[in-house]
């Protein structure tokens, strides 16, 4: 009987041991994940913002959202705001974008120049479209095109459009991505959507 009740004295330090173990470890591993969730906001933003993160380290990414960036609300809705050194107010506005592509929702961030018209950049930072295909969204050579376009006019949204790839033209379009014609329509969609929300915020800065 001592023996048994040594080996389940034993069996019990064990299964504590471990559940502490994971326990810890489930916490650490939760703690870093939302660490990166959060950097990872914070890297799109100043991608939107037009910033070439493409050779920032991680360091100087977190640097640059603290030096420059800021966030506030535009009514009910969130805004972030860039700074260029020195200024005393902000050059640039940036806001969240989200939309339905063909299988997943898509997320990103889209910012206009002090003009409250012309687009200064654009991230997109969570989807799941096809790779090769819907995925392009993206990639550089996608979201370079948005940039020296009108999202308003004369305060009004622009009638922004996605194009067929090699058929854009205008200044309030750009070209598709080759066999993702509905996720470009998601975009575009998405785009007018969350523009038109944002319009009257913006002309309220304007004073229109």
């Amino acid at each position: 009987m001592r023996e048994d009740a040594k080996t389940l004295t034993f069996a019990a330090v064990v299964c504590v041991t471990c559940s502490l173990l994971l326990s810890g470890t489930a916490s650490a591993l939760k703690s870093r994940q939302q660490a990166n969730e959060e950097f990872d906001v914070k890297r799109n933003i100043v991608k939107a913002f037009g910033i070439d993160i493409d050779a920032m380290q991680r360091p100087e990414i977190e640097a640059t959202f603290e030096q420059h960036v800021a966030k506030e609300t535009a009514g009910d809705l969130p805004l972030f705001t860039w700074t260029d050194d020195g200024a005393d107010k902000p050059s640039k506005y940036a806001f969240p974008i989200a939309g339905k592509g063909l299988w997943s929702m898509l997320y990103g961030y889209l910012s206009l120049e002090s003009d409250l018209e012309t687009i200064a950049g654009i991230s997109f930072y969570k989807h799941g479209e096809t790779p090769g295909l819907g995925a392009e969204i993206e990639k550089s050579w996608f979201l370079s095109q948005f940039v020296g376009k009108k999202l308003y006019e004369e305060g009004a949204p622009s009638e922004f459009k996605v194009a067929k790839p090699g058929t854009a033209t205008g200044d309030s379009t750009v070209d598709g991505i080759s066999g993702a014609t509905l996720t470009g329509k998601g975009v575009q969609a998405l785009i007018r959507a969350d523009s038109a929300a944002y319009a009257n915020y913006f002309n309220s800065i304007k004073g229109n």
